[in-house]
């Protein structure tokens, strides 16, 4: 099994995802090549919470442009994790 902290590279702390914490949904950037299973059990293994459900999605990177050279933010993959009802992740409360 690959290591859990490769899988998860960062949380992410925007308005839709803080709003997803009523839910007790969290939203992570996670390894392009990482599957929900291997998403699950890293989560698990981390932070010590019991994992009901997994989306992922690939989200493509936008054009950007400085003067004359167009470039491209890299593409991701994001990881929106639901938690079992009662658990929760300390690394969010303090945002």
């Amino acid at each position: 099994m690959k290591n859990p902290r490769d899988i998860l590279k960062r949380p992410v702390v925007t308005e839709k995802s803080m709003s997803l914490l009523a839910d007790n949904k969290y939203t992570f950037i996670v390894d392009p090549r990482a599957n929900k299973v291997e998403i699950k059990k890293a989560v698990e293994e981390l932070f010590k919470v019991k994992v009901e459900k997994v989306n992922t999605m690939r989200v493509k990177g936008k054009a950007k442009r400085v003067r004359n050279i167009v470039g491209r933010r890299p593409d991701v993959k994001k990881a929106i994790v639901t938690l079992r009802k009662g658990d929760k992740i300390e690394l969010f409360e303090g945002v």
